[in-house]
């Protein structure tokens, strides 16, 4: 079983806002009410989850991809792992952002946002007591968890943490504000869990292990360099991808109801679709979907000494005829440090590089019916803006990848950086109005919601 070593969070300032503010913070009280299902729903959704058959293979057709993909310019060439290529992107120095951090808590500048209750709404998801659906439907379960019932049956969960805090230290670090709405075991389907990163507040090593002990035939999607993490938990339903690549999950009710399910992988890189099985022959039709690992500007560490050593990402899924994007945690430009009245977006400012990889993404595999896009944890802006987007980058991001509606991710859970709690989705709507999009294209709900597309 992995044991996580000490934190990184986000970078060593990360750490520090976070580590100070839990400290502060006073404990909330979690409500114990959790969604109940009936015992025929848990019944039923584990025949279910017994009977279908998951394979992994290349899609049949080839999705566009970028002409210096071979270039691999976020592979880093003079040490281990990844690096953001873009002029959007500017690294900030540990020693910097440390003494940085240290001026604002001396100078009084260093602010502690109010998580008195109420903050944001909290209610019981409302998930399907079945695969059947006609619409994309998608339920926030806080900060950038989305689960996602797809027309045709497939089910997918992004970046799951159902701890009270995202830490590797189950007594320290951000604590919710917020309540779960649910546990794991509530969930009735997960056929497939895309992980965006490896950072505490987006890739749980105790939610995996209940995902897996519920669900024991779920796939896990992973960037470049996670699925050792993985097996070192000894779990082998893995599929590591990198920028631009995709894979297809088939699944399929090939097997008997006494016959335990089973889960092959072909080589990705060896055949064109490899072997799919036998056809469905069950009262279940196969299920196919496709994923892709895409760029997005951020980073990667669970400890102090692993930062970029694994791939961060955006994703893309599309099954029943809907395609959504997950931007999972990205920055869109680096900001710098500017007068608090000033408007980073005024035309005086017009010069920042913003990062050219969402722009990409919206002409090479866009449009998407549904965007799942990062709103929070973006100030103080200068520091992190390079790997956080505030809700202006969010409606450039939704814009450029070609997102039809959008529902804001990465807010309303913990305590991260230093901006107003409720403020996210109070600047996405200005935002939203400074963009000249429609009103509520690009909107945020409760958590527990679902919402269909």
């Amino acid at each position: 079983m992995h044991s996580p070593s000490l934190p990184t969070f986000h970078s060593a300032v990360n750490a520090t806002l976070l580590a100070a503010r839990s400290s502060r913070r006073s404990t909330r009280l979690f409500g114990s009410n959790r969604r109940a299902f009936g015992t025929s729903l848990a019944m039923a959704s584990a025949t279910t989850s017994a009977l279908l058959h998951a394979t992994i293979s290349s899609p049949g057709a080839k999705s566009a991809q970028p002409s210096d993909i071979q270039n691999k310019q976020h592979h880093n060439k003079h040490g281990k792992g990844f690096v953001n290529p873009w002029d959007s992107y500017i690294e900030r120095s540990g020693p910097r952002l440390l003494g940085a951090m240290a001026w604002r808590a001396l100078s009084g500048k260093w602010k502690t946002p109010d998580t008195t209750p109420p903050t944001v709404t909290v209610q019981k998801p409302d998930f399907l007591p079945s695969r059947e659906t006609e619409q994309l439907r998608a339920t926030w379960l806080g900060h950038a968890c989305y689960y996602v019932e797809f027309p045709g049956g497939f089910r997918v969960l992004f970046d799951p943490v159902f701890t009270p805090r995202c830490s590797p230290i189950s007594f320290m670090g951000p604590k919710r504000y917020t309540d779960m709405p649910c546990e794991v075991e509530d969930i009735p389907y997960i056929d497939a869990v895309v992980i965006s990163h490896s950072h505490y507040d987006h890739m749980s090593h105790p939610t995996i292990l209940s995902i897996v002990k519920k669900h024991k035939n779920v796939h896990f999607f992973v960037p470049l360099g996670i699925k050792q993490w993985f097996t070192s938990c000894g779990i082998t339903n893995v599929t590591e991808l990198d920028w631009w690549e995709e894979q297809e999950i088939k699944l399929s009710s090939s097997q008997s109801s006494t016959e335990p399910a089973k889960h092959s992988e072909s080589n990705p890189f060896e055949s064109e679709r490899g072997s799919i099985g036998a056809s469905s022959t069950g009262r279940h039709e196969d299920i196919v979907a496709t994923l892709g690992c895409l760029p997005c500007q951020h980073t990667s560490g669970r400890t102090p000494f692993d930062k970029g050593h694994t791939l961060w990402s955006s994703w893309s899924v599309s099954s029943g005829g809907k395609k959504v994007y997950f931007g999972g945690d990205t920055g869109y430009r680096a900001v710098p440090e500017l007068p608090e009245s000033d408007f980073d977006y005024d035309e005086k400012y017009s010069d920042l590089p913003t990062c050219p990889a969402f722009k990409q993404i919206g002409e090479l595999r866009g449009p998407f019916d549904l965007g799942l896009i990062p709103i929070g944890a973006y100030d103080p802006r200068w520091i992190m803006s390079p790997m956080h987007a505030n809700p202006y980058d969010s409606v450039n991001i939704f814009v450029d990848t070609k997102c039809k509606r959008a529902m804001g991710i990465h807010w309303g859970t913990w305590v991260l950086t230093e901006e107003d709690v409720l403020e996210p989705p109070r600047m996405l709507r200005d935002a939203v109005k400074w963009k000249g999009l429609e009103e509520g294209v690009f909107d945020t709900c409760k958590i527990g919601e679902s919402r269909e597309f």
